[in-house]
């Protein structure tokens, strides 16, 4: 990719990194949290899962509106409204004495505003990119995504030495620069494009389900499970590493970001490693589900060695970076442009379901039993692997369909053909062979007389001086008939 595009995917990364602060960056701090303002187990989960369910709610809308007007449109608003939301929850501590409420308020607004955020750059990247760069710059938006969330807990960590409130003040220093970066480094191809009538636009997504929605179900139920595995498992971490090891702060973060660290580098290096092979989408999704399964059920048995621990998290963070990313590239490659905005949304709402639903379910199966909680997580993982199996199609639309044909056909006609190119010179058609090969073929002043054209021409006047000594016997004759 160019340099040009680089700095659309820097900027358009920004966007989901930024969003994954929104909850890994709290997971490190929620046992300050809870203790600080005297509430539940159950009750600090909300911190999560009151963000996640409003973005799951309003994403749709912001993918049919991305589709009506503008994806840059939507996604600048959306982070300023997600920086408000940081400083609604801020405001509440610094003046309110019992702020939860208000603190929840802030997280519903900031969850609001992400709905615009990750998803909608994912619709955007995918109109921007052609599909076989398209598994590339989705596998960096997606390994964005997973730096935000290696960062996030560490970044997290460091902040909750100062005060478990201290990353509020995070959320608007970093919202602005993002949001000027994608208006103004960002080309939008959606910006000039014609609506379409709503009648139109609902016509054409119920034809997609219609035709596609085994596909598209099947694809969005798997990437939901990767997420909901994930962060509870980063929710089951946060509680356990404090209380059995003793793990605090950055030591903390550190471990919790293990797992993310691994999905993170998988995404980046699945993006790049399967452009132009499609096809091994749906296999490779299936394994990274395998693989996360395998993580779970490793975990039953190895929680109580540290290192064993650490070493199923991250293969599990391995699973979850295939899942993600191939997932991706299957959803934005099975529509059109003009209705990618809203199914990257519906995924996205699926996305942020499992996110939020994650940690409260966790929550409830760690008072139970280990062997529960984790046995749920690698079942769930399995099912979701036979799903993909069963009903998901990894073929693009027509019209990626027609854009990979016309681009096929340019590299043919500008791919350098060896084969051709050596006999064009042997046969002297192009100009090297007139250059090198047509002097080599003169013959030297030795081999004249061998020459045949040297021979034809001998053979020529030899025939001639033949013709003029029988035209003088025929005057000679002629001259003793005479006399």
């Amino acid at each position: 990719m160019k340099a040009k595009s680089n700095i659309v995917l820097a900027s358009l990364g920004a966007v989901p990194l930024l969003m994954v602060l929104g909850n890994s960056m709290l997971i490190p701090v929620l046992p300050q949290m809870k203790s600080s303002l005297g509430i539940t187990q159950f009750q600090v989960s909300l911190v999560i899962t009151l963000f996640s369910i409003p973005a799951g709610l309003a994403i749709p809308f912001a993918g049919f509106l991305s589709d009506r007007y503008s994806r840059k449109k939507i996604i600048v608003p959306s982070l300023i409204i997600y920086g408000v939301g940081g400083v609604i929850a801020l405001l509440a501590v610094l003046f309110m004495k019992k702020p939860y409420y208000a603190i929840m308020a802030g997280r519903v607004v900031q969850g609001i505003g992400a709905a615009g955020t990750a998803p909608i750059a994912m619709a955007l990247a995918s109109d921007i990119f052609t599909s076989d760069n398209r598994s590339k710059a989705l596998g960096i938006l997606e390994a964005a995504n997973g730096l935000g969330k290696v960062i996030s807990p560490i970044l997290g960590s460091l902040l909750g030495i100062i005060s478990w409130y201290a990353l509020f003040y995070l959320f608007p220093i970093l919202c602005i620069p993002t949001a000027l970066a994608v208006w103004f480094l960002v080309k939008d191809p959606t910006t000039n494009q014609k609506s379409q009538s709503l009648k139109e636009y609902t016509s054409s997504l119920t034809k997609i389900f219609k035709n596609k929605g085994l596909h598209l179900m099947s694809t969005f139920f798997s990437g939901s499970v990767a997420l909901f595995v994930l962060f509870g498992t980063l929710f089951y971490l946060s509680d356990y590493l404090e209380k059995k090891y003793g793990l605090e702060g950055v030591k903390k973060g550190l471990v919790l970001a293990i797992p993310v660290l691994g999905s993170s580098i998988t995404s980046f290096l699945t993006g790049i490693l399967t452009q132009r092979k499609k096809n091994k989408y749906k296999y490779l999704v299936i394994g990274g589900l395998i693989l996360l399964s395998l993580s779970n059920l490793m975990i039953i048995f190895f929680i109580k060695n540290l290192y064993l621990f650490v070493t199923a998290l991250a293969i599990g963070g391995v699973g979850a970076g295939l899942v993600l990313t191939c997932i991706n590239t299957l959803i934005t490659s099975s529509v059109s442009t003009e209705e990618r905005g809203m199914i990257t949304a519906l995924y996205g709402a699926v996305r942020f379901t499992g996110v939020a639903v994650g940690p409260p379910i966790f929550g409830i199966l760690m008072e139970k039993s280990n062997t529960i909680t984790f046995g749920f997580a690698g079942g769930l993982a399995i099912l979701a692997a036979i799903v993909v199996f069963f009903f998901t199609d990894p073929k693009v639309s027509s019209e990626d369909q027609t854009k990979n044909q016309k681009k096929d056909k340019k590299e043919e006609k500008n791919r350098f053909n060896y084969k051709k190119f050596i006999l064009d010179t042997l046969m002297l058609r192009n100009t090297l062979g007139k250059l090198l090969v047509r002097p080599s073929l003169k013959p030297n002043k030795k081999d004249e007389s061998i020459n045949p054209s040297n021979y034809k021409d001998n053979n020529g006047s030899d025939k001639d001086n033949a013709n003029e000594n029988n035209v003088d016997k025929n005057n000679i004759n002629k001259d003793n008939v005479d006399k």
